[in-house]
């Protein structure tokens, strides 16, 4: 699957906001009380948000890097681009994550070009862990978000780079 990455626009991102996840996802739906505010930080440029497309062009997931992938309460002191990124619910649970990690890295790679790349992941979510362990990530911390005290995983691996044929 060929996946398209554009900066994220007000339609993809109002969209984005009413996608709905089931339990035990349902920690990921975006809350729409302060839509404006959050859609916001979805436009700005700073918070790198791009939109996934397929090759029909629909909307299937997005992603983010730096701060905005980051939860607070994890220590981030060590130098690596964070990934953030969030599939279309219908499109969850069916053995696609590898390839979207796997697109979201080579955007990265190429948009980038950091040494390392990091992600945390709410350490109930087996199902993301399990992806990001195949893509090679190994956790490197374990904490309790800020506010909450959710538990969550950091992973992080070396970048890859491939060897020209």
């Amino acid at each position: 699957m060929v996946y398209r990455f554009d900066p994220m626009d007000e339609a993809s991102a109002r969209a984005i906001f009413q996608w709905r996840y089931g339990p035990p996802y349902e920690v990921y739906n975006l809350d729409s009380a302060d839509l404006e505010d959050e859609l916001q930080l979805f436009l700005d440029p700073a918070h790198a948000y791009h939109r996934i497309t397929d090759e029909g062009g629909n909307l299937v997931a997005y992603c983010c890097f730096g701060a905005e992938a980051q939860v607070p309460g994890g220590d981030y002191g060590q130098e690596a681009l964070d990934v953030g990124m969030g599939v279309r619910p219908d499109l969850t649970g069916q053995g696609r994550g590898l390839g979207f990690v796997g697109a979201v890295l080579d955007f990265a790679a190429g948009m980038f070009a950091p040494a390392m790349y990091r992600v945390t992941v709410a350490q109930f979510n087996q199902r993301a862990l399990r992806v990001w362990e195949k893509a090679g990530f190994r956790p490197v911390q374990t904490f309790a978000r800020s506010g909450d005290g959710m538990s969550f995983v950091i992973l992080a691996r070396p970048v890859q780079h491939r060897r020209e044929e």
